[in-house]
Parts: C-alpha cells; sequence; structure tokens
C-alpha cells in the first residue's frame, strides 16, 4: 500500500496563512465594534449637549402679584373686546413701584424696573380677565413669567455670581453722604477669602465686578471691603435690615457694563426673593403657548399643529399613490423601455436636494395654483412629493422580497392576477411597505429647506385651524429660535428639538409594532 497522503495544513506554510486569515477576521470584527462603538457615542453626545442645553428651559421664574380687579375699571370690558392689557400692566407697574419706592422719582431706575416684568407678560392674564367674568370685582392672584434676562441670571447662565453668608454686623449709616458702613469682627473673612479666590477685583474698581450686600428686604453695593467691614451705598430696602437680619453676600464676577442685568435689578430681584414672591416653575407654556417675541412667553404649540396637519396632507398623498405605483411598477407594468425609463427618473428623484422641491412647490403650487403661502396644505403636498420616490422604491423592495413561489402557487390553484398580489403577495410585503412610507414620513418631518421656500417660516401667533391656515412648523421654528440674537432662546431651541427628536422617536417605535403586527411566519 502507498503511503497516505499529508493532511492540507501540516506544513508551516499553510498553517501561518491559517492565523493570518484569522487574525484578519478578528481584526474585523473589532473593527465593526468599535465603529459601532463610535456611533453610539456619537448619538450620545449629541443627545446629551441637546439636553444639557434644553434643561433650562424645563423651567423658569415668575413673581406673584395680588391684581385688583375692580368693577368699576373692568366691570364694562365684554367678551368680545380687547384684553385690557395697558391697565393690568399699569397696575402690576404700580405694585412694583409701591414695594420699590427708590425708582419713583428716578427715570433710570423706573425703566429698569419696566424691565423686570415685559408689558406681553401680562396678556395671558388680561384675555383671562375678559373670559372669566367671575373675576371681577375680587383680587386675582396672579403670577407673571421674569423678562427671559433676569431668568437667566437667577438660573446662573449668564453673570456668574456666587452667595457667601456673612453673618450679623453692625451698620452706621453717615447722613450726610448716605454711605452705609457695615462692621463685624472676623463677618468678612470668608468673603474677603471668596473674592480672592473668585478672581474679583477690589469692589469699586473700573472694570471689576459686583459684590451686594443682603439683607432681610435690603441690598447694598459695596464700595469697599477689608477685613474690618465693607462701606456702600443702599440699592433697596432700610438700614433696620442689616442690623436685625444675618447678611449675605453675593459676588459678581462680569462687570456691570458687561452684562444685561444691573446692579440695581439684581437687588430688586434679591428683595422679591426673599419676600417670597419669586418662584421657579415647570415651562408648560412652552407647550400650551404660541411663538412670541420674548423668549419667557414664546412655545411651539402652534408649529407642533403645524407638524402635524402637515404631515397628515403628506401622509394622504405619498402614502396611497406611493403604495399604488409601486405595486403597478412591480407586478402589472410590461417590462420594456418607458417602465424602464420610469424606474431611472424614480431612483433620480430620491436623489435630488429637498430644496429642489420648495423651489418646484413656489413656483407650481404659489405661482400657477394660487394657494395660500405658509400654508400646511401646501407643506404637505411639496413634502409629499419628496418622499414620494422613496415611499415607491421601498415598497417595491418589499414586494421583491417575497418569493416567486407564493405568487406560482396562487395562480396555479386559480387565482387571478390581482387575487394573487392584493390576497397573497401584499399581506406578507406590508411590513416593509409600511416601514418605509413612516420612515419617509420621518424625513419629511424633519425638512426645513422646502418649507423655508413656501413661506413656512412667517411668525405665527395663532394655532391653525385647518391645513389652509397660516402655519409654521417644528424644524422651521428651531432655525428661527436659533437664528435669534438672544441668549435665551438657546435653551428653547433644545427643547424644541428635543420635541422633534420625541416625535421621530414615536414613529420608529409605530414602525417595529407595526412590523410584529404584520410579520407572518
Amino acid at each position: 500500500m502507498s503511503e497516505s497522503s499529508s493532511p492540507p495544513f501540516a506544513s508551516e506554510k499553510a498553517l501561518k496563512r491559517l492565523r493570518r486569515r484569522r487574525a484578519a477576521d478578528r481584526r474585523f470584527k473589532w473593527y465593526g465594534r468599535l465603529a459601532i462603538g463610535f456611533a453610539l457615542s456619537a448619538l450620545a453626545l449629541l443627545l446629551a449637549s441637546i439636553a444639557t442645553q434644553a434643561v433650562s428651559a424645563a423651567s423658569y421664574h415668575v413673581v406673584a402679584f395680588d391684581l385688583d380687579v375692580d368693577r368699576e375699571t373692568f366691570g364694562n370690558v365684554t367678551p368680545d373686546a380687547l384684553p385690557p392689557v395697558d391697565e393690568v400692566y399699569r397696575r402690576v407697574h404700580e405694585d412694583l413701584l409701591a414695594r420699590f419706592p427708590e425708582a419713583i422719582d428716578d427715570p433710570a431706575k423706573r425703566h429698569a424696573l419696566n424691565g423686570l416684568i415685559t408689558r406681553l407678560a401680562v396678556l395671558p392674564e388680561a384675555r383671562a380677565i375678559v373670559r372669566d367674568r367671575r373675576a371681577v370685582g375680587a383680587v386675582r392672584h396672579v403670577r407673571l413669567p421674569l423678562s427671559d434676562d433676569l431668568d437667566l441670571y437667577l438660573k446662573g447662565a449668564i453673570a456668574r455670581h456666587l452667595t457667601v453668608p456673612v453673618g450679623r454686623v453692625d451698620a452706621v449709616q453717615d447722613v450726610e453722604t448716605g454711605t452705609i458702613s457695615l462692621t463685624g469682627e472676623g463677618a468678612f473673612t470668608r468673603l474677603l477669602t471668596a473674592t480672592s479666590l473668585e478672581g474679583v477685583p477690589s469692589p469699586g474698581m473700573l472694570g471689576g465686578g459686583s459684590v451686594l450686600l443682603s439683607a432681610g428686604l435690603s441690598t447694598l453695593k459695596a464700595s469697599s471691603l477689608d477685613s474690618s467691614g465693607a462701606s456702600g451705598t443702599l440699592l433697596t430696602g432700610t438700614l433696620q435690615d442689616f442690623r436685625t437680619h444675618p447678611v449675605r453676600a453675593q459676588l459678581i464676577l462680569a462687570p456691570e457694563s458687561e452684562r444685561p442685568v444691573t446692579d440695581q435689578q439684581i437687588a430688586w430681584l434679591l428683595a422679591l426673593k426673599a419676600d417670597g414672591r419669586i418662584a421657579r416653575v415647570p415651562h408648560w407654556s412652552l407647550l400650551t403657548h404660541t411663538d412670541s417675541t420674548q423668549p419667557e412667553l414664546a412655545g411651539a404649540l402652534a408649529a407642533i399643529v403645524g407638524s402635524l396637519l402637515t404631515l397628515l396632507v403628506t401622509a394622504a398623498l405619498a402614502i396611497p399613490v406611493g403604495i399604488l405605483a409601486s405595486i403597478y411598477l412591480e407586478e402589472f407594468a410590461p417590462r420594456n423601455r418607458v417602465t424602464g425609463l420610469i424606474e431611472v427618473n424614480i431612483n433620480n428623484l430620491a436623489a435630488v436636494p429637498s430644496i429642489v422641491f420648495g423651489l418646484l412647490g413656489a413656483a407650481v403650487f404659489l405661482g400657477a395654483f394660487g394657494l395660500p403661502r405658509s400654508a400646511p396644505v401646501v407643506g404637505g403636498l411639496v413634502l409629499a412629493l419628496l418622499i414620494l420616490p422613496v415611499v415607491i422604491i421601498a415598497s417595491r423592495s418589499a414586494l421583491k422580497s417575497v418569493p416567486q413561489s407564493v405568487r406560482d402557487a396562487a395562480l396555479a390553484i386559480g387565482a387571478s392576477r390581482m387575487q394573487t398580489v392584493f390576497h397573497h403577495v401584499l399581506p406578507l410585503a406590508a411590513p416593509g411597505m409600511l416601514t418605509g412610507a413612516i420612515l419617509g414620513m420621518a424625513r419629511a418631518l424633519g425638512e426645513t429647506a422646502p418649507l423655508l421656500l413656501i413661506g413656512m417660516v412667517a411668525f405665527v401667533a395663532e394655532v391653525p385651524r385647518s391645513p389652509t391656515d397660516e402655519a409654521t412648523a417644528l424644524p422651521v421654528l428651531i432655525y428661527s429660535w436659533a437664528t435669534q440674537a438672544e441668549r435665551a432662546w438657546e435653551p428653547m431651541t433644545g427643547a424644541v428639538i428635543l420635541i422633534l427628536l420625541t416625535f421621530l422617536i414615536a414613529m420608529n417605535i409605530v414602525v417595529v409594532f407595526l412590523r410584529r403586527q404584520f410579520e407572518r411566519r
């Protein structure tokens, strides 16, 4: 008998090649894991940055007022009359002047005091008085939002500040100069240490920060500070508060000329907060109010409703047309040059930039057909044209995935072509077709450029009630708020982005649910 042949991997050269192939397989697996990890890390970083930016918009500060809705002034206001905004704002301003009399004879301080509460902030309460006639003749407890700069200051988003307890001190006022001196053995040592650690220049120096000393409802701005005491001018309140209440200091790092909030306004805020009239409440108005020129009053309700109306128009047109077109092209259309040309054009349209569809909508729907500008019906038509190729391609792929044996078996038992498609093929392809349709709708929800070109960037102060009303959409609102100069719009923009992502996640959950419901083994 001949000698048995040697095994194929007996040689060292073959074993070396085998080890290289296995090492390449292991490297490829790690490359895939690293790619997935990088993608997940980038997504987590994106969501964390948006959530960090939006967390400030989850709540805002309000000031409480007791508004006397007397019959003499408000008794003749009818439900169809304009809201008495000026009268309500005048009473709110008078309440603040009564609380801070130092602003009565000083025009600059009166202007700063007006900046605590904007005129538009009283509009919801003025409307409530018109709607609720039972409020007339009673004292109405209202809570009005602070202006955006003051709200951000209390949240620590602008004009970084540090609060340091000082304790009990002795207070003396110089009658001739009006300067107040505070003395206390060892009381200001901790304040001096914090001042040096935070890098706050000495009070009164040009370009330096501010040191505000508060006790009870009173606040003093320090002009000099040393280990034995401090002295300065009284911004609000009385000297007696410094004699009877412990003192706390607030170190403000930025100079007054470099921040939108003055020391006088901060002193009033501290007084209102010590009086229990300032509270931080959830920002539900972000979901219940419409757009506004003031960040503290703005909401996304009109954009949410506008997006829903736009998506309804888009779904009503793109999904049935796209599914029926895919069924015809895949199951009934003859294979010739015409259908081949149609298929090529559909694939090309799926890659056309979205702004081109916006130009088409502006020229055809607005220019030729004269449809209303910035209306959901126009936005829905444009977005339907945008996602129609996507729906057709996804639906055709789902139909192709159905085995040919299913069609042959149905035809063999006597089913017609129509029965074969709608009774056997379509139920099996339904999960994939619905997935493609909803993913196309998710793309439509996030599109901005086409809606900008058809005018849906307009300022909308009323909630749209029909697809023909003036409206905006969530992506357009994000674009509009992100381009605003005021810093208060940044957290508001992040909050609306989270709302948009919530809608997208909900649509993907619907995709998973529908796939499980329609899948067949």
